[in-house]
């Protein structure tokens, strides 16, 4: 096994670089990770003395270190809309200086190691491919995420299970970030922080490597007839260009000793540029009554159900009720087969909605596709502010080429210019934008319940609800759009697209409310439905959207995860488990000392097992002394509010 190791070692120098005389190192504050880089700009990472991962970086040929400098970060960043109100993080820089007008940064945190390469260039710079090889020094057990278009691999919604598989027995297919990888006794977790005007980050396994892919810069773009949503016909041979001094995105790699760190790791975000919009006091959180999911489909009115301003009053009067703040009108408000956002459809009386839900106080978001936004912008902004709706939902972005980023970062300056927040599906992976511009309050990118229309038997999505958490939820906020209120077990679960199924229990429905960084989360189920289950109802919205602080209390990647979230001085605790029935005991030494709690105690019922759609509801009083002993059914989860008394 020892000659085994060292044959891998020199295996990795070889296709990585072997390492040169001259080296410069950069060291964590706990002195756990060190980063270190060679003449040859081979960075190779260590935890705890032992090597994890070494990367191959290149921006441009025939670049080469003539002076190296160091400081010290130190930071504490203000969060609005994000998992804790504040962050405060620590680590050393090193400033590497190239020759040809290029600089390499390296930092290293306790919770990572992250680079990324700069230019002073006044002129045009253009990138025709970055090269970040990363090597890890034996085979490992990877979660990946691989592209669904085979045809066109950078083209897709960034939506898809992980693949538990040895590094070396990685499919051929590109990878979507994050990707997670277990090396040296930790899990590396590699991601972007920073992404503007630039091309995402794709990778491919290579044996013992994963290396970036990009793609190329679009040359010409073509159009689809239906939604009227644009794509990429032909490409130049290059992937970025840009002209003046810039800063190219953060290679992240995270690194966590247990699982329970993985989804409180902040460096995407703190990596990020700074808030561009100034004032957010505007900026409203809150939860949303969505449409497409359920289909529209109401029971037991005297009206037809559909896109018609008489359902869109029925889920306002259902919201307002509720103390819901939003209503969302989805695809089909307008006519999509001629893009047409600036033309609402006979059938839907869009001031009257808007003006019905302000008196309700309730607000309107209006769904549409990015491009087609982008190619009305100010003029829908400006008429649709005036009518008064708060924000977009934008769709079917599809691809992180540097013209997409460049558009996503465009719409959201100009809707905040506006006074108007986004949420992005269809989307790639967050990079931080949500920290540059506040006012994107929400992303997809994740295999959410939409996914539920038109599953299949065998699709195993309690599995992947505990396992994106650790993984995807690094990089920022998720768009699950939970709330289903029709729910089956592993073994009566049926697929129904116009009165979909969530795989898993009511409780596991209602645990992702406090299981998700999401300052703005669907109700995704009907209003009719909603309403023979106001107890359900009544618990998602006493759940707040924002938090304080958050703590993962344990939990194991696509096993089950427990999450306690504190706003103000009450707690609320989550937990999720795959198809797998489990008992846990959770400590509430998190309380404060000499207070009492009263708490609200959501379980899966007795027979959850047989039907999903069994729960209990129990009160007690309880402090910081006390333990809870939980069953999560298979396929279950549960909810418990902490009430400071």
């Amino acid at each position: 096994m020892k000659m085994n190791r060292i044959l891998s070692f020199a295996t990795l120098l070889i296709i990585c670089g072997s390492l040169q005389a001259k080296n410069h190192i950069v060291t964590s504050p706990n002195g756990k990770n060190v980063a270190t880089v060679d003449d040859g700009l081979n960075i190779t990472v260590s935890h705890d003395g032992k090597q994890v991962v070494t990367v191959k970086a290149s921006i441009r040929d025939g670049l080469k270190i003539a002076s190296v400098k160091s400081k010290n970060i130190n930071e504490t960043i203000q969060a609005p809309f994000y998992r804790q109100k504040e962050i405060r993080i620590a680590g050393n820089q090193m400033d590497v200086k190239l020759n040809d007008g290029f600089s390499l940064q390296i930092r290293a945190y306790d919770e990572g190691v992250a680079y990324r390469f700069c230019t002073t260039n006044k002129k045009q710079t253009v990138i025709f491919d970055e090269t970040a090889d990363f090597c890890f020094p034996e085979d490992s057990k990877a979660w990946l995420a691989y592209s669904t278009n085979d045809e066109k691999p950078f083209a897709m919604a960034f939506q898809n299970f992980y693949d538990e598989t040895l590094l070396s027995k990685a499919k051929d297919k590109y990878i979507f970030l994050p990707a997670t990888i277990q090396s040296g006794g930790v899990k590396v977790t590699i991601l972007e922080s920073d992404l503007r005007a630039y091309p995402g980050m794709f990778m491919k396994a290579d044996g013992l490597k994963l290396r970036a892919a990009f793609a190329k810069y679009p040359k010409t773009l073509d159009r689809y007839p239906w939604r009227g949503m644009t794509y990429v016909a032909d490409t130049e041979d290059y992937i970025a260009k840009s002209t003046g001094a810039r800063t190219y995105p953060w290679r992240v790699m995270a690194i966590t000793e247990k699982d329970t760190e993985m989804p409180v790791n902040n460096l995407v975000y703190a990596l990020a540029t700074p808030n561009q919009i100034g004032d957010t006091s505007w900026i409203r959180p809150g939860k949303v009554a969505w449409d497409w999911w359920n289909d529209w489909n109401l029971k037991g009115v005297d009206f037809e159900a559909g896109i018609n301003t008489r359902t869109y009053l029925y889920y306002i009067d259902f919201a307002a009720k509720n103390h819901i703040p939003y209503v969302v009108l989805d695809e089909g408000w307008y006519d999509s087969s001629k893009a047409d956002i600036m033309n609402p459809i006979a059938a839907i009386d869009l001031q009257q909605l808007i003006d019905y839900g302000k008196k309700k106080g309730v607000n309107i978001v209006l769904w549409t596709v990015f491009n087609v936004l982008d190619e009305h912008l100010r003029e829908a902004c400006e008429k649709y502010t005036k009518m008064g709706i708060a924000g977009w939902k934008i769709d079917f972005l599809d691809r992180n080429d540097q013209t997409a980023v460049e558009m996503a970062e465009r719409l959201a300056k100009t809707c905040a210019e506006y006074k108007l927040f986004v949420d992005y599906h269809g989307f790639y992976t967050p990079t931080g934008m949500n920290r540059t511009y506040p006012n994107i309050l929400n992303y997809e990118g994740v295999f959410g319940m939409e996914e539920a229309r038109w599953a299949k038997k065998e699709t195993d999505m309690p599995r992947y609800d505990v396992t994106f958490p650790f993984i995807r939820m690094m990089a920022g906020s998720v768009d699950f759009t939970p709330g289903a209120m029709r729910n089956g077990t592993k073994h009566n679960w049926v697929e129904c697209y116009q009165n979909p199924v969530s795989m898993g229990t009511r409780c596991h429905q209602l645990a992702c409310y406090v299981m998700h960084d999401s300052p703005f989360t669907m109700l995704c189920d009907a209003p009719t439905n909603y309403e023979r289950e106001q107890e359900c109802v009544d618990i998602i919205t006493s759940i707040p959207d924002t938090w304080d602080e958050t703590r993962i209390l344990s939990g194991y990647i696509s096993s089950y995860m427990i999450t306690a979230r504190r706003n103000g001085s009450d707690w609320y605790v989550g937990g999720q488990t795959n198809w797998d029935e489990r008992k846990v005991d959770i400590s509430l030494d998190f309380l404060r000392p000499g207070e009492s709690y009263q708490a609200t105690i959501v379980t899966d019922g007795v027979n959850a097992n047989h039907n999903a759609e069994d729960y209990r509801i129990e009160s007690k009083t309880l402090s910081t002394n006390d333990k809870l002993n939980i069953r999560m059914a298979s396929g279950g989860g549960f909810v418990v509010k902490l009430i400071k008394r």
